[in-house]
């Protein structure tokens, strides 16, 4: 993209690597320009927590709101019921009122982290408040017969649901009427212009647009991030052990800390301008270094992330935690975390065997012959003894496996 945006909101997401696509960069860039616009994203209540992989949108959000705009957070109690079928091979299990009210409760918990609320700040608003109302057959008469369903079977993320055969039930296909109705709501409630969400939201995205174009004669956009892989390939937000969940209480503060830390060497730059507010040029410095520097970049990005969302005092002692449990003894190398599922642990396992179970080694011969040599220490004590029963207790919270003096591993249970 070639655009040259002159507002302060686009000029950040394009230096930083937020954008995807837009329905209309100048005039969004024009309005930006005018004054104050006001942005929603939305987000389901399909868990409890919200993880790493809302964290792109919620840090677009949060620059919206640091450079003079209001951001809208719209909890699905709502879209919820339905289920947005968006390159999904089957449908979402369907929750019930008081499971979409308790997973509110929980992912409301990490945007008061992000952006501030209050008159004239942040709106927290549920599209429960009209959908649940609704009158099907007016609504049917009033929305539905803007809706062509041809257009609506062309739209990749039904699209792709179709061409594998997959059945698409008739309450998901409806999914995309229901969020372009929010888009026409929140403008006429609160004069919302722009909806941002991932790239995978673009055809909704679109529909709410010409929905409101077609019944109000207003003009909106739309604006959508990358869905991130990491260099990997691997879907972001997950890990070993699953979902990077961004409530405390799902994953510790140490934890999410540990996930950042152990980022490649190859994403460090592109995660510090995406997820961090370091200035763009210092994030290029950053992940231009090689070799053993590059790990203390990770600790800041670690650090960094883990202070946005836990506050400085938890990055502060998970840092203090990580380098008292990999660097004593004597570290430097490369932080990795594996997990080793309990029903394994139950069945009872040897030390020999949980060096294989979690990659540390090809086979159960190389782990007796490096037991044999000497080179195995768990959390810093030699290990002589292929046999050492591993369980529950011996894990904890955290066992380090170490290999020489610059392979560190750190088990957990998960």
């Amino acid at each position: 993209m070639t655009y040259s945006p002159k507002s302060d909101f686009l000029r950040v997401m394009f230096e930083r690597g937020y954008v995807a696509d837009c329905t209309d960069y100048a005039a969004l860039d024009q309005a930006l320009l005018e004054g104050s616009v006001t942005a929603y994203i939305g987000y389901d209540a399909t868990a409890a927590s919200l993880h790493v992989g809302h964290l792109l949108n919620i840090m677009m959000l949060r620059w919206f709101q640091k450079t003079g705009n209001r951001p809208i957070t719209l909890m699905g109690g709502g879209t919820t019921k339905v289920g947005d079928p968006s390159f999904r091979s089957e449908e979402r299990p369907l929750l019930d009122e008081a499971a979409i009210q308790s997973n509110i409760d929980g992912m409301q918990q990490v945007f008061a982290r992000y952006l501030s609320y209050g008159d004239g700040a942040a709106l927290m608003l549920n599209n429960g408040e009209w959908l649940d109302g609704l009158n099907y057959l007016e609504f049917l008469r009033d929305i539905g017969r803007h809706f062509s369903v041809n257009r609506m079977l062309s739209f990749e993320s039904v699209k792709s649901r179709l061409d594998r055969e997959q059945s698409l039930s008739f309450l998901e296909f409806n999914y995309m009427i229901l969020q372009a109705y929010d888009f026409l709501e929140l403008h006429r409630r609160y004069g919302c212009q722009l909806q941002m969400g991932g790239s995978d939201q673009w055809g909704n995205i679109v529909n709410g647009i010409d929905l409101t174009r077609r019944v109000d004669d207003a003009v909106i956009w739309g604006l959508t991030s990358p869905l991130l892989t990491t260099s990997d390939g691997r879907k972001m937000g997950k890990s070993a052990g699953g979902a990077v969940w961004l409530n405390g209480a799902m994953l510790s503060p140490y934890e999410f800390w540990q996930f950042w830390r152990n980022t490649t060497d190859a994403d460090v730059g592109r995660f510090l301008k995406l997820y961090t507010e370091l200035p763009v040029e210092e994030c290029n410095r950053l992940g231009a270094l090689q070799g053993s520097e590059i790990n203390e970049a990770k600790v800041l990005l670690a650090n960094e992330v883990t202070s946005l969302l836990h506050g400085p005092d938890a990055a502060a002692s998970a840092e203090a935690t990580a380098r008292e449990v990999f660097e004593q003894g004597g570290a430097g190398g490369d932080l990795e975390v594996a997990s080793i599922g309990a029903d394994a642990l139950a069945g009872g396992m040897t030390v020999a065997q949980l060096l294989v179970q979690t990659g540390i080694t090809a086979s159960g011969k190389e782990a007796k012959r490096l037991i044999a040599e000497g080179g195995l220490r768990l959390n810093n004590d030699p290990v002589s003894d292929p046999q050492l029963a591993v369980d529950a207790a011996l894990i904890g919270g955290g066992l380090k496996v170490s290999v020489g003096k610059k392979k560190h591993r750190m088990v957990r249970i998960g």
